[in-house]
């Protein structure tokens, strides 16, 4: 599982360390990908092709599910980390993400999400107090 909160530095090559505790899982290749809420996303290999597995099994009439199985596949990046751990995001990533030199990466579970500091900032202060107060009932397929 990927977990916890990290801050690695974006070098001027564009690359970046990925936190030394997630190596291990992500030697064998991984997928960068656009993300939610303007992150990037970081999969493994093999649950990066379970995940496009599924998303095409959507129906195809459904323009939701087309134009996120299109920003899925084209926005798709395959990576090997290099012997420091690190990868190269491309410049279009970067400009999604808007990411600058200081980067948050985070695990979510399954996968990770690289930020822009400042974007992960803003991001926390606004959902912090809603995380706080979340009750099961909205939440019951979750929790």
């Amino acid at each position: 599982m990927f977990l916890g909160t990290y801050t690695p530095k974006l070098d001027d090559k564009g690359r970046l360390t990925l936190p030394a505790k997630f190596r291990d899982a992500l030697a064998g290749g991984l997928m960068v990908t656009k993300g939610q809420d303007h992150s990037l996303a970081v999969y493994p290999r093999e649950e990066f092709a379970a995940l496009a597995r599924r998303a095409a099994a959507a129906s195809r009439s459904n323009p939701e599910a087309r134009a996120f199985v299109r920003g899925l596949a084209a926005g798709a990046d395959e990576q090997h980390p290099d012997a420091q751990g690190r990868i190269t995001l491309s410049a279009d990533h970067r400009r999604y993400a808007g990411l600058s030199k200081e980067c948050v990466v985070i695990g979510s579970v399954d996968f990770l999400e690289i930020w822009d500091a400042g974007a992960w900032q803003t991001y926390s202060e606004e959902n912090e107090e809603s995380y706080s107060q979340a009750r099961s009932e909205p939440l019951s397929e979750i929790l």
